[in-house]
């Protein structure tokens, strides 16, 4: 077993990462109001089933609101929820800063992080290798346009 694995054993997966900080009901109320696309709280009652009060359904909505994962407005006197970005951006968003991060704590050693992300793909699926090249052909050719 490599080191990495070793040390690595037991962590979840990057994409959630941020999911530490929903609870068990604030993370189904979000793939529920991704799957309606917007949802007023009924609508998410409605959508999780089973005995669950109405307020707090409310309370999990607005808590998703202020910690900027759901945007609302108002429709007469409830309002009407819809995620910030959808699941694949933030997942993506995730990502990128996990990347940025690792970049970062590389401090101009980017090499072994480059290298680890070529070999990861890799292991997943040669083709992906091909993909990887095409990505950084097209960065390359816009960054000469800029």
């Amino acid at each position: 077993m490599s080191i990495s694995k070793m040390f690595l054993r037991g962590m979840r997966a990057p994409t959630e990462a941020l999911l530490p900080t929903l609870g068990p009901l604030e993370r189904r109320t979000l793939d529920e109001v991704w799957r309606l696309k917007e949802a007023n709280v009924r609508d998410v009652m409605k959508a999780l089933g089973g005995p669950i009060a109405y307020t707090t359904v409310m309370t999990t909505l607005d808590r998703l609101h202020k910690k900027g994962f759901l945007d609302r407005r108002k429709d007469h006197r409830a309002f009407v929820y819809f995620a910030r970005a959808s699941r694949d951006e933030l997942h993506l968003g995730v990502t990128q800063a996990m990347i940025g991060g690792l970049m970062d704590i590389a401090a101009g050693k980017t090499e072994p992080v480059l290298a680890c992300i070529v070999d990861v793909v890799s292991s997943k699926d040669r083709e992906l290798l091909d993909e990887l090249e095409r990505l950084v052909k097209e960065k390359k050719a816009s960054l000469k346009k800029e």
